[in-house]
């Protein structure tokens, strides 16, 4: 297990640039990621999740990341990426490090985790260990679900290698023809819908599907000699690019995208250890691949088929379940139902999910204005949602009672694009009007406008969040979203939605900020602001720093004195620490059970006691700040700025969770203290009532600010480094 510092590089005497090399931090997070698998005091299921987890995040690296290195280098690009380091040069250090990173996985998997898995009962069996009574009862779910789904496909001068899909499992047989002693090749197909392990009668014991396919292929091949059968495993680059020509109708260019992705240039090639050289060389050959493409695995290919051992109902061997709460001001009184519009006319709401119910408030929140008569209409952002959402059920509804509902649905989401298509059609058909996002820049933004006809006038209520509109992830990621009945507010998403819907472009809106017209700006006004105060303070929130301009400007900051904290969850381009440039900058990532993915900007004017903070969609990426359309927002009241004020210091507090980084790259896991936990200490808040509050508020913003600043006085004592609050 490795859970102590892990490094990007061999450590150098001085930081050999200014910036970290952003390929290098993604595999550095998804090591943090693989760290929580190896951690023995991981509940054994999650680990089996988290394993699952690093798989998938590691198959798309290679599909989006190692596949746009390659494209950069087929260009002859010389440099690029923040660092500018040639893209030779990046892939060189991303398949080294990526082959350590497959190395502990396997570790994990076959030293670790499988041995616990067999102490509490689940077993992973390989053939040969299997008894004459389970090889009977493989047979017969041979027989019946999985032979008629194969096709095995022969090479020869007759049959030409076949297309190998990306990410599908495969067997790579060699056969033999007994009269004539000549071998061939032929390529079996794991089917994808399958279960990629087979239970046995017990329930208890899984056996690889793949081997079951192995132990049968006289079946496929009849009368041939089976020589020797090895599984492989394809990754293909499948990133979506539109040339501006294919934009007129952008649904179809978009469709006509899906169907090249299938056929995209192979970039990596999985084989398990022990491959013959033979199968190797014909594979890598007819995939066009370098010998650096090729990844020999210790144990079973596609370890994120483990997601389905993490659903079996052992509860025991997970974490204790969590239920999201009710914010007492939206809880039900009895049968009655929560009027949110009268809530919002009274004051804003901040929600901060999972620890509040993402059902209760937004779901709500759209669910109740599509039944509501006195609503006109409905607009929405749609990034990713989930398979059954409630939300786009709403929104059906809301157009078949006669509602004008308008959708931005964002067709280029990443691996999201077919579901997206499904939505839009069924939307489509039902008279929503649905926009597919803009030519040349994706719509990242989370907001919901809700424009209802009242007593006195027309009234607009808005959501503006963190995350997307998904029942499912507002499960498992942290996100922070703001319900309100602003009139400012109401008015900058009339003009955000006119926007994506027509040609209006409003320069300036009064609450809003958008990128890519202004939030870059705004950033680094705020960061040179505090730069120029005394006592300035920083304290951001986010999934990823890459942004060349953003980095300079806290790097100006640091050197002026201000007090600068950074919770960065991925990737992190800073680098703190560093003698004379980021001394007075620190960076931690917080990676445990909820995936952190809010984004809070906060900056205290110089020591004031209330400053200015930001919730909104936007990374600081290049992609956030130039490519896409992103909202953020101030949040003004004072008891809310408490809340998010408070999310911060236990983030900065937390040493159960939290990584930091040195000036050289490397990550090290806080040393354990108080056994502070973000995510545990939020759930019990939320389970004692919403943090002292007084239905959505704290009893008073001051008695918030005394939560804070004891929190804070533990954090400065034990992290003598701590800038004060």
């Amino acid at each position: 297990m490795q859970s102590e510092a892990v490094a990007v590089a061999e450590e150098p005497a001085e930081p050999p640039s200014r910036y970290i090399n952003r390929e290098l931090s993604w595999l550095e997070f998804n090591s943090r990621v693989l760290e929580l698998a190896e951690r023995p005091d991981t509940p054994l299921l999650e680990r089996v999740k988290f394993l699952a987890i690093f798989s998938s995040n590691l198959d798309e690296f290679f599909q989006v990341r190692v596949a746009g290195l390659k494209d950069q280098l087929a260009a002859g690009l010389g440099t690029s990426g923040i660092d500018e380091q040639a893209p030779s040069a990046q892939l060189r250090v991303v398949t080294e490090r990526t082959r350590e990173l497959i190395a502990r996985q396997s570790q994990a998997f076959v030293q670790d985790i499988s041995p616990a898995l067999v102490d509490a009962g689940i077993c992973f069996v390989n053939w040969p260990k299997l008894t004459a009574e389970d090889r009977k009862h493989l047979l017969d779910v041979f027989e019946r679900q999985i032979f008629p789904v194969l096709t095995p496909l022969a090479v020869d001068p007759g049959h030409p290698f076949p297309y190998i899909s990306s990410l599908s499992l495969n067997l790579a047989v060699i056969v033999r023809v007994p009269d004539t002693g000549e071998r061939r090749f032929a390529r079996v197909k794991v089917p994808p819908l399958l279960p990629r392990f087979v239970a046995l009668p017990d329930g208890k014991r899984f056996v690889p599907l793949e081997q079951v396919i192995a132990a049968h292929l006289e079946r496929l091949f009849p009368g041939m000699e089976i020589c020797g059968r090895f599984p492989f495993r394809v990754t293909r680059n499948a990133d979506l690019t539109l040339e501006e020509g294919e934009a007129d109708d952008l649904l179809a260019a978009v469709e006509m995208e899906l169907r090249r992705r299938r056929f995209g240039r192979a970039v990596r090639l999985e084989i398990e250890r022990g491959c013959s050289g033979e199968v190797r060389d014909l594979l890598r050959r007819e995939l066009e691949l370098h010998r650096d493409d090729v990844h020999e695995v210790d144990g079973p290919l596609d370890l994120g088929g483990l997601a389905a051992v993490y659903e079996l109902d052992r509860s025991e061997l997970k974490d204790d379940k969590w239920t999201p709460s009710t914010q007492p001001g939206l809880a039900t009184a009895g049968d009655e139902d929560v009027d949110l519009f009268a809530v919002l006319r009274s004051r804003d709401v901040l929600v901060h999910h999972p620890y509040d119910s993402f059902a209760t408030s937004v779901e709500a929140f759209i669910e109740q204005a599509a039944d509501d008569p006195k609503v006109l209409a409905i607009k929405q952002t749609l990034y990713r949602t989930s398979g059954d959402s409630p939300i786009v059920k709403a929104l059906i509804h809301a157009a078949e009672r006669g509602k004008q509902v308008a959708v931005l649905i964002e067709l280029k989401a990443r691996f999201d694009e077919q579901a997206n298509i499904d939505w839009a059609r069924a939307l489509e058909e039902v008279g929503v009007h649905v926009v597919y996002g803009l030519v040349g820049l994706k719509t990242h933004a989370k907001a919901a406008l809700v424009v209802r006809q009242e007593a006195d006038d027309i009234r607009r209520y808005c959501h503006v969040g963190t995350g997307n509109y998904n029942s499912k992830t507002a499960r498992l990621y942290e996100d922070i979203g703001l319900l309100s009945a602003d009139p400012d507010l109401g008015a900058d998403l009339s003009d955000l939605f006119n926007l994506l819907t027509g040609y209006s472009l409003r320069p300036q809106h009064r609450q809003l900020i958008l990128a890519p017209t202004s939030l870059r700006r705004r950033i680094i006004e705020h960061i040179r602001e505090e730069a120029g105060g005394d006592d300035g303070r920083i304290v951001m929130k986010m999934n990823s720093l890459a942004d060349a301009p953003v980095v300079d400007a806290l790097y100006g900051a640091s050197q002026a004195g201000c007090s600068i904290d950074l919770i960065v969850r991925g990737i992190c381009c800073l680098r703190p620490g560093v003698p004379g440039l980021s001394d007075n900058i620190r960076v931690r990532s917080i990676v445990g059970r909820f995936l952190e993915h809010s984004r809070i900007f906060s900056f205290a004017h110089a020591g004031a006691p209330s400053g200015t903070i930001y919730i909104g969609s936007a990374d600081l990426m290049p992609r956030n700040l130039d490519r896409r359309i992103e909202t953020v927002i101030e949040v003004s009241d004072p008891d809310l700025r408490a809340r998010l004020d408070e999310v911060l210091e236990l983030n900065l507090a937390d040493d159960t969770n939290a990584w930091e980084l040195d000036a050289h790259g490397c990550w090290e896991r806080v040393p354990a203290g108080e056994g502070i936990s973000v995510h545990q200490r939020l759930q019990e808040l939320a389970l004692e009532g919403g943090r002292r509050r007084r239905d959505e508020g704290f009893t008073s913003a001051s008695e918030a600010a005394g939560s804070v600043s004891r929190l804070v006085t533990w954090a400065n004592t034990e992290r003598g480094d701590m800038a004060k609050a």
